[in-house]
């Protein structure tokens, strides 16, 4: 009888003689207790403010934690962001999160901006030390300001008892002269009052778990919530990151490579990369994400789908 042979290169056994096993994390079971937020920047356009809207509608369903909006460099966009989170608190079931920053404005400023937030429902803020203005290559606190983010934190604190969340950097933060350092920062900005902490946006899921590792070594314990940025432009995202420090690994520019005339096809390489990510993530422990939608739901949506975070099924009419 003659033997039928294998292909040469296709192995169907392991090393070990076992039958493999497949290790990825999306073929895990569901996560049943994961919590979402998502990250908006405030419209600059009718056209904007349109897609805006139908983004928050598109992932209102999901049931996010908090809805959180932007302040762009140098305080550009104070008023949009105002008029943002107050439709999101007025039209919206959703809880929303404002930005304050350092920047471009006085102490006395930034805490009535904030009562005015407290006093219309608004307990959240994002306290951010900012961007440097355009046309300036570094930051320099202003006279009458608050110097940095922990300052900040201190500050709105004695405004009222906000929640807090503050920015954390897995690969230090670009100014920092070293990660320790940039640790110890965000030790100060939670020792000041600040009730969460969100990271920066990354790609290696060891960069974060070992921040992670570091900063309960450090004695901070508040959450740590992971920043997701789903990637629809790699060549921008490639950009941005090494403004910031984040690395793109290898692997990550291999699978976006030759897409850049393919935006279709790189919906789907950056979903694929995203939920994979937030999978192998949630096998680690990890159950809260941020998203930083950059007012896009489609990609988002998907995500959230494939981490179980899904909208309430409809009840049927007796």
């Amino acid at each position: 009888m003659t033997r039928k042979s294998t292909p040469p290169g296709i192995m169907n056994l392991s090393s070990r003689g076992r039958a493999p096993v497949s290790e990825l994390a999306i073929a895990a079971p569901l996560p049943r207790d994961v919590s979402v937020s998502f990250e908006f920047f405030p419209p600059d356009s009718e056209k904007a403010s349109e897609v805006l809207w139908s983004s928050i509608q598109r992932l209102a369903p999901l049931n996010p934690s908090y809805v959180s909006v932007t302040y762009g460099a140098g305080g550009t966009t104070r008023e949009r962001t105002h008029n943002t989170v107050s439709r999101i608190r007025n039209e919206t079931r959703l809880a929303p999160a404002a930005h304050l920053t350092c920047v471009g404005a006085s102490r006395d400023e930034v805490d009535a901006v904030a009562r005015q937030y407290w006093d219309a429902g608004v307990h959240h803020i994002v306290a951010l030390r900012g961007d440097p203005p355009k046309g300036t290559d570094r930051y320099q606190p202003q006279k009458d300001g608050y110097a940095y983010a922990a300052d900040l934190v201190a500050g709105l604190k004695r405004v009222a008892d906000f929640q807090i969340s503050v920015a954390a950097y897995p690969e230090a933060h670009p100014e920092a002269p070293s990660a320790a350092i940039d640790l110890d920062n965000l030790k100060r900005k939670i020792d000041a009052g600040a009730t969460e902490a969100i990271t920066q946006f990354f790609f290696n899921i060891d960069t974060y778990l070992r921040f992670l590792d570091r900063a309960r070594a450090a004695g901070i314990t508040v959450p740590i919530v992971p920043g997701i940025l789903p990637v629809t432009n790699f060549r921008r995202v490639a950009e941005f990151s090494a403004r910031c420090g984040a690395e793109i690994p290898t692997w990550m520019a291999d699978l976006f490579a030759g897409l850049d005339d393919e935006p279709e096809a790189r919906k789907l390489v950056a979903a694929s990369l995203a939920a994979e990510q937030c999978r192998a993530l949630s096998a680690n422990g990890v159950n809260q994400f941020h998203f930083y939608t950059m007012n896009r739901a489609d990609l988002c949506f998907a995500i959230c789908h494939m981490l179980g975070v899904r909208p309430e099924p409809a009840t049927k009419a007796a």
